[in-house]
């Protein structure tokens, strides 16, 4: 939650080590622990679900479906974590040391980056899936994501770094004067504010969702140049995802971006402190929409395959996931490719194939 309320968000918070913090007020506390509490119970056995649901339902598994189990696994680690803050809200004090002071919050950090990196990849490879031949498509093996994956994390645990640097427990008193520990961040200089809010919004939010949006822009434009037409369930599902993710996140990196944006102006001037009680006073709430972000994937997937629970039962999710093989998308267009040897009815047999492949989730 706030760089400056001392928040329990998903990344770091900032700001001065004099500020009130948010676990001195028993109100925003209280409110909290509750909101936390409710994301654990639902969170936790979601995402376990999820993962439950492909390791051991499916047994042919497609990019995609790697791609929700890492999602899942990300998210589920984070919910689990939160038992963690409940206690700090409800005791009002750190008490779990200085190395899980850094350690969750680093932990919590890279689960921001992990989910948007993730869903960049599904769109990224839907995007070769439907907009590139089928020679570029084909190279694009579980065998390859997979390493791009392995990749991806290592990039994540990277750029969770600042999350370390900046954070430890210190020594503070509350609105009655008691003394207690607070896992805090240490921002020695502005530049550090600065440095860490521009650099977790732009690579955790900027650069990925517009990749995003440009991979599906072009995924639209080419769907509408088919003559096929039929109801692109994968499509719409992991469009969802995107739109949810950047509704939750959207405000959080907002707020980033003004805390930022307070540090270029001098202390005390009217313009900083108006940017200040903006950031100070809407840290919590934007923070607490990106935990509960990490446990809305469950509740999607399970609207998106209601109509397989009657049949399937507990394997609803299972039969939910088997319909994105997109994997097999290549195999199918080579042979409606090495089948027509017409310039103009390969275009078009390649293009129905995508669409074809894209059917169903």
């Amino acid at each position: 939650m706030s760089a400056n309320n001392n928040c329990t968000s998903v990344s770091d918070c900032g700001g001065n080590p004099e500020e009130e913090s948010v676990v001195s007020n028993d109100y925003s506390t209280a409110l909290g622990a509750f909101i936390l509490s409710l994301v654990f119970l639902l969170g936790v056995p979601g995402n376990l679900f999820i993962v439950w649901s492909i390791l051991a339902r499916i047994r042919r598994r497609s990019v995609t479906t790697l791609l929700i189990l890492n999602l899942a696994c990300a998210d589920g680690l984070l919910m689990a974590l939160t038992i963690f803050f409940i206690v700090y809200l409800a005791k009002q004090t750190w008490v779990f040391g200085g190395v899980m002071c850094k350690g969750l919050f680093y932990l919590c950090n890279s689960n921001m980056y992990a989910s948007i990196f993730l869903i960049m990849l599904m769109s990224v490879h839907r995007l070769v899936v439907v907009v590139f031949p089928r020679r570029v498509s084909a190279k694009l093996t579980r065998r390859v994501m997979t390493r791009v994956i392995a990749g991806m994390w290592v990039l994540v645990f990277l750029f969770a770094i600042p999350s370390i640097v900046f954070r430890e427990v210190r020594e503070d008193k509350d609105e009655n004067k008691r003394l207690r520990l607070v896992c805090a961040p240490n921002h020695t200089l502005p530049t550090y504010v600065r440095f860490q809010y521009a650099f977790e919004t732009v690579s955790g939010f900027i650069l990925p969702y517009t990749i995003i949006i440009i991979s599906y822009m072009l995924i639209l434009r080419r769907l509408k140049q088919t003559k096929f037409r039929r109801n692109v369930h994968s499509e719409k599902l992991i469009l969802a995802i995107v739109v949810m993710f950047g509704l939750f996140w959207l405000p959080y990196h907002v707020i980033n971006m003004i805390q930022v944006a307070a540090e270029w102006f001098t202390p005390n001037s009217p313009e900083r402190n108006r940017l200040e009680h903006i950031y100070t006073s809407s840290r919590a709430v934007t923070s607490a929409l990106a935990f509960i972000s990490s446990c809305a994937n469950p509740v999607l997937y399970t609207f998106a395959g209601k109509s397989y629970i009657r049949r399937n039962g507990f394997a609803f999710m299972a039969r939910l996931f088997e319909g994105a093989s997109l994997d097999s998308a290549g195999t199918k267009a080579s042979r409606v490719i090495a089948k027509d040897n017409v310039g103009n009815s390969t275009v078009d047999s390649s293009s129905q194939v995508n669409a074809t492949s894209l059917n169903g989730m």
